[in-house]
């Protein structure tokens, strides 16, 4: 009996052990399955950039098999490069700069598959006191930019817009962190950036943006652009359609509960960088809801997508300013097959109080 006892004991330890080893190989292969992508964002860490980062903290990346890394960027127009060019697999970038990019090495260029700014937010920040009230009179002036700025790479798009001639505006290259001072001390006559950006750049450096500066909007000169987009590389796509399918189903997840509690994208934002003014950034991130992704189309077609029609026109405007080699059509810049069904998009983007 002991004999038996004892043999039946080795047969139920040698089971346990062998079903031990399956589940250890069963989750082992679940976490080899999860494709990683890594993404670059359009600058440093700030509240907007909270929306993505919910998707991650509340597990929406995991629940659809993907392990997502974030770095932080050098430019929203700098985010295209770095996708085309295999360091990331995707990115917060500048749809207009991957439309000249799509013109001159169609083979290379990353495409939208997520819109987030649906409004133009590029700008010349100048004085409240500067002479200069439209974009005819930055003739004879000097305005200064970071080398990357989306809004800089489009200053000959609007100076095409506005029929002036770009050659006789001086541009200054900056430190991206000097951009606000350097116009409050005179050193140039106006800065490029994004109005958010600027603003709360501002703020943080003790100015106040809405006394002491007025904002020459590009939009308001027939710019009727789209901005930032979630970009990804053709090679991802190519060889991880569902991936990309499910990045944009769970950064779609992060939007919406942005929407609905703000303040917990900035608590997301704070996890990755303590050293942030949760207030500023929760105004930030306010005020680009309403300013940058608050187009009245989105009523109709939802946040993420586009219209065929205003992309058309946007990439001719991109195309004609830059005497671009060949004009993209907008299947190679944006591609909605890889968005959520509108039911499940937002239509209107209103922050929680």
């Amino acid at each position: 009996m002991i004999r038996t006892h004892a043999f039946r004991g080795m047969q139920a330890l040698a089971l346990s052990f062998a079903l031990g080893l399956a589940l250890s190989a069963g989750f082992a292969a679940t976490a080899q399955a999860q494709t990683k992508i890594r993404m670059v964002l359009n600058w440093k860490y700030e509240g907007p950039q909270g929306m993505f980062f919910l998707a991650d903290d509340r597990g929406y990346f995991k629940q659809e098999g993907l392990e997502v890394t974030f770095d932080q960027g050098n430019g929203s127009g700098a985010a295209v490069p770095q996708v085309a060019n295999g360091a990331y697999d995707a990115g917060f970038g500048d749809i207009n700069a991957l439309v000249e990019l799509a013109a001159k090495k169609p083979e290379d260029a990353p495409v939208g598959v997520l819109m987030i700014y649906d409004r133009p937010p590029f700008t010349v920040a100048v004085k409240t006191d500067s002479p200069i009230k439209t974009p005819a009179d930055f003739v004879g002036r000097k305005l200064g930019s970071p080398a990357n700025d989306g809004a800089l790479k489009l200053f000959p798009a609007l100076c095409s817009s506005a029929k002036i001639d770009c050659s006789k505006v001086e541009i200054v290259n900056m430190q991206p962190n000097l951009r606000e001072q350097m116009l409050m001390q005179g050193q140039v006559d106006g800065v490029f950036g994004y109005v958010t950006t600027i603003r709360f750049s501002a703020k943080l450096s003790g100015i106040d943006a809405d006394k002491e500066m007025r904002f020459i909007k590009f939009e308001n000169y027939g710019m009727d652009l789209y901005s930032n987009a979630i970009i990804v590389s053709r090679k991802l796509v190519k060889e991880h359609p569902e991936a990309v399918k499910g990045f944009v189903r769970a950064l779609n997840h992060g939007i919406k509960d942005a929407i609905a509690d703000p303040q917990a994208a900035i608590d997301a934002v704070v996890k990755r960088e303590p050293l942030v003014k949760p207030a500023i950034e929760r105004a930030r991130l306010d005020a680009t809801m309403a300013d940058e992704m608050s187009h009245p189309e989105i009523a109709k077609i939802g946040v993420g997508d586009i219209s065929d029609e205003r992309m058309t026109k946007a990439i001719d405007i991109v195309v004609k300013a830059k005497e671009l080699p060949r004009t993209p059509a907008v299947g190679e810049i944006f591609d909605r097959s890889f968005l959520p069904p509108l039911s499940e998009r937002p239509t209107s983007v209103r922050p929680a109080t």
